[in-house]
């Protein structure tokens, strides 16, 4: 940890979490996901369990705003293809060692959001895995509580343009597999999305006085 420096209980918590392999993580890791595998897959959580990441990621303990622990099976993404047979060309002849385009934490926000239609899905955070399962915990808004709809930096999220924010990967984790930043490693999704970039370069546009 920091040395010879004073740390707040939140610093101190972050610092603890930057080393995962120390006696002391290793060991609350591995009773908390013993814990997480006796409940089921998706379940309220009274309070965050990294209180710290939480808090940055937008968390508030305030009437309105709930936390979703949920449990995803880890590994790839078999085709889904009957028999194992995909009838075409053999360039799409793979069946096994796939992998999905999206992270497992995307898919973890996309199940809250499924589960608790009403609220919505404002970000989430990993709290630990083991072999068989990923474990993160997904901060909800409920769009219609007054101590949301009266707050300031919150009350965007109750516009009906923010429903289902993880369906459409505007999230912070649905975000990172849409290609999307600045800089020459990023031209494939110039003007919004990879679909908008294309269509630009199939699009001639011939402009003339008139």
């Amino acid at each position: 940890l920091l040395s010879g420096s004073v740390m707040g209980a939140y610093k101190y918590i972050q610092e603890l979490y930057r080393k995962k392999q120390s006696d002391t993580m290793r060991f609350l890791f591995r009773i908390r996901c013993w814990q997480y595998r006796q409940l089921s897959s998706i379940h309220r959580a009274s309070r965050p369990t990294r209180p710290d990441k939480a808090r940055r990621l937008g968390y508030k303990a305030k009437q309105g705003i709930v936390v979703y622990r949920v449990r995803i099976r880890r590994g790839g993404r078999k085709r889904p293809v009957p028999k194992g047979q995909v009838y075409g060309k053999p360039s799409n002849h793979g069946i096994n060692q796939l992998k999905n385009q999206r992270s497992l934490q995307a898919v973890a926000e996309e199940r809250v959001g499924r589960k608790c239609k009403a609220l919505r899905v404002l970000n989430s955070y990993w709290v630990g895995q083991d072999a068989t399962y990923k474990f993160f915990e997904t901060i909800c808004v409920d769009p219609h509580h007054n101590a949301v709809r009266r707050d300031p930096k919150l009350q965007w999220i109750c516009k009906s343009t923010a429903k289902h924010r993880e369906m459409r990967g505007l999230t912070s984790a649905g975000r990172k597999s849409r290609g999307l930043g600045k800089g020459h490693k990023f031209n494939m999704t110039i003007g919004g999305s990879r679909r908008a970039a294309w269509k630009r370069e199939q699009h001639m546009q011939a402009r003339r006085k008139r």
